[in-house]
């Protein structure tokens, strides 16, 4: 799907995504990815299964208001222990499938908010 977005000069935001990708600034990338207004990064777990606590350890210095994070095609809850860190931190989190993650990124971005996005991609089927 691509995305039309309007007067978001120098910031990181999704122009697209599909089965195995997500575009940043019409750039396209097939790995995941950790993503704020400033930052656009690969994110070391490329499946939901690979998700530990040690990849939310790159999102708590970043110092979001909250994080959303993509689990690639379908809905899938980490358990408590991986994301305490972000809970002690005061960094909200909403957890949904990355396309539903991306849309909610750029709205969020839309609204001026401090918001940081982890996005599996994952492999195209």
């Amino acid at each position: 799907m691509k995305l039309h977005l309007q007067g978001a000069a120098g910031l990181n935001l999704i122009t697209g995504y599909g089965a195995g990708y997500v575009a940043v600034n019409g750039a396209r990338h097939t790995t995941s990815l950790l993503l704020t207004a400033d930052l656009l990064t690969r994110w070391a777990p490329q499946s939901f299964a690979e998700l530990a606590a040690a990849h939310f350890d790159r999102i708590v210095p970043l110092a979001p208001e909250i994080l959303v994070l993509g689990t690639g095609p379908r809905l899938q809850f980490p358990a408590p222990p991986l994301t305490r860190m972000l809970v002690e931190a005061r960094i909200g989190l909403e957890v949904m499938d990355t396309p539903a993650a991306c849309r909610t990124y750029n709205i969020l971005m839309g609204e001026g908010r401090k918001v940081a996005a982890a996005l599996i991609v994952g492999p195209a089927p």
